[in-house]
């Protein structure tokens, strides 16, 4: 049951309504949206069943109409306090403002005609706005990856330098995540049906009634209201509800946008401490209250966070479709009401931060190529080793003057901070003297073909998604730093 509003400084406020989720996830989540809508469908049943024949009057359906969007919160909320129930205190709302329409209203149906159809349409709306926000986000990454699609840098396995790639090749990786993302919500899209017309049970019972045993008149009657609140065809069996397998499966596609959001974050965090790429940091911005120089990566910590509480509520759909009993039980409402909107709100949250972030990297190419310099030595070690025996040397001879060299170049480098002088130790070797050592420490022989799979990868990829959804790619990312 709704309350009363208090004041906002002695209440509760939800920081994913108020601080992180845009205006038109919130809106679509709100109250107004949701009640107006169960009148929306009410105005589709009244106007289906006087089609099909029951005695309900154009002035009824009319006055239905006029009255969808003033929804009278504070009569919903005296006649909750007296019925404790919520549809049946809307229908009362309803009926007071319609009081010509009153006897028809919700006429044959059972609460969750309303409440159900209405999250089904609250569902692919707040999937469509995922679907857009995510486009952008892959935009900004091609776009991205373009740019430094041949910038040499240092990769990593298992965290621990690895042979190189460059920057843009890591960003497609990001991208390609939220591609596969976007695969998903395009099936779960494609998925969403109506729950139909069909009583407390699932079996129509009440509308056979209506209709004096003419199945042929309700099947047609939950046709015409799929068409006219625009979801048809219908789940083909239910309970009472839709199956919350649904529910189940579009959060586990919210978490799978959080994991791949968690971690392009994670990696941003990481190369933003090794001072290779950094988040956009405003003029203004203070990273510290008590060390004034810090550039704290905020973003990409907040949209981890925001992504990890996404990831966690997969757990609570999957347990409330487990536990609903024979044909349905009321155990789901409650969590329902909590984790659907906030999850949309917080991936919301988390793709606009991301778009926010892809468009504003800062790439420090010099120190890129510092880092890379430091460790590149021992990757060239295997292009060195071929390169020496195809001269004439004893390939085990010069692999046992590589493995020396190398274990003095690390230590000098870890027990006494020295740079990395393989390359000097080797060019005075006169075992390594038909090798021109110079060639050896270019960084773009040892990305292999990253630069063309990045240019492979936009071409094939990215252009036909650019062009399929076109019309998303407008919008900035309004953030709250």
């Amino acid at each position: 049951m709704s309350k009363a509003p208090s004041a906002p400084e002695t209440s509760y406020d939800n920081p994913l309504v108020a601080r992180y989720g845009s205006p038109e996830m919130n809106a679509l989540w709100s109250p107004q949206r949701k009640f107006s809508t169960w009148r929306r469908l009410w105005l589709a049943l009244a106007e289906a069943e006087a089609e099909l024949g029951l005695p309900i009057t154009a002035a009824q359906i009319a006055e239905l109409r006029a009255h969808l969007d003033d929804v009278d919160f504070a009569a919903a909320e005296r006649y909750e306090r007296q019925l404790r129930h919520d549809v049946m205190a809307h229908v009362h709302a309803f009926g007071d403002q319609c009081p010509v329409a009153r006897p028809i209203i919700h006429l044959g149906a059972t609460s969750c005609y309303v409440t159900d159809n209405t999250d089904l349409l609250l569902l692919r709306q707040a999937l469509e706005l995922v679907r857009a926000r995510l486009v952008r986000v892959i935009d900004r990454l091609a776009t991205f990856a373009q740019v430094h699609r041949a910038l040499a840098c240092l990769a990593f396995t298992h965290l621990q330098s690895a042979q190189p790639t460059t920057v843009g090749k890591r960003a497609c990786l990001w991208a390609y995540d939220l591609v596969q993302d976007l695969d998903e919500v395009e099936y779960r899209l494609s998925r969403i049906k109506a729950l139909g017309v069909r009583g407390t049970t699932g079996t129509q019972a009440s509308f056979l009634k209506l209709f004096d045993g003419d199945h042929a008149k309700v099947r047609r009657l939950e046709q015409l209201v799929g068409e006219k609140i625009g979801l048809h065809p219908a789940y083909p069996v239910s309970g009472q509800t839709y199956p919350r397998k649904v529910d189940a499966a579009i959060l586990a596609t919210l978490s799978g946008i959080g994991q791949s959001a968690h971690k392009a974050g994670t990696d941003l965090r990481i190369l933003q401490h090794r001072h290779e790429v950094e988040e956009p940091f405003e003029a203004d911005q203070i990273g510290s209250s008590a060390m004034p120089y810090k550039r704290n990566p905020m973003r990409a910590e907040r949209m981890c966070a925001l992504a990890r509480f996404a990831i966690s509520l997969v757990d609570g759909a999957a347990h409330t479709a487990a536990t609903q009993w024979f044909e349905r039980t009321l155990d789901d409402s409650a969590h329902r009401r909590l984790a659907l909107p906030q999850a949309f709100l917080a991936i919301d949250a988390v793709l606009l931060i991301y778009q926010n972030l892809a468009a504003g990297l800062v790439v420090h190419s010099r120190v890129i190529a510092r880092n890379l310099d430091e460790e590149l030595p021992f990757m060239a070690t295997e292009n060195i080793l071929m390169a020496a025996a195809a001269a004439g040397g004893d390939r085990q001879d010069l692999h046992e003057r590589i493995r020396r060299h190398s274990l003095a170049a690390a230590k000098a480098m870890r027990d006494d901070g020295q740079p990395n002088d393989l390359l000097k130790r080797l060019t005075a070797d006169k075992a390594f003297a038909a090798v021109d050592l110079r060639d050896v420490a270019d960084p773009l022989q040892y990305v292999g073909r990253a630069p063309q799979q990045v240019d492979e990868f936009l071409e094939e990829v990215i252009a036909p998604l650019r062009e399929h959804h076109a019309a998303h790619l407008p919008g900035e990312a309004e953030l709250r730093v």
